[in-house]
């Protein structure tokens, strides 16, 4: 219960968590950590998210950390 009032507050002044599985790579949205070889994804999307990234009112507040397909 308090944690979804947090959220809700949060969210209230401009917190959105980022959804980067499947986009296309963007070094100003997402931090690669690892580079993966994948025949299912097309080159330089991100195939899984190893940490969320959050915007505060349109700005990044944290990148996402991220695996992309080689």
């Amino acid at each position: 219960m308090i944690y979804r009032q947090l959220q809700t507050a949060l969210y209230k002044e401009g917190l959105k968590a980022m959804e980067s599985v499947g986009q296309p790579f963007d070094p100003n949205l997402h931090e690669a950590v690892l580079r993966v070889a994948s025949e299912e994804h097309p080159e330089n999307t991100v195939v899984e998210e190893l940490q969320k990234g959050y915007y505060l009112k349109e700005k990044v507040l944290r990148p996402c950390m991220v695996k992309v397909s080689n």
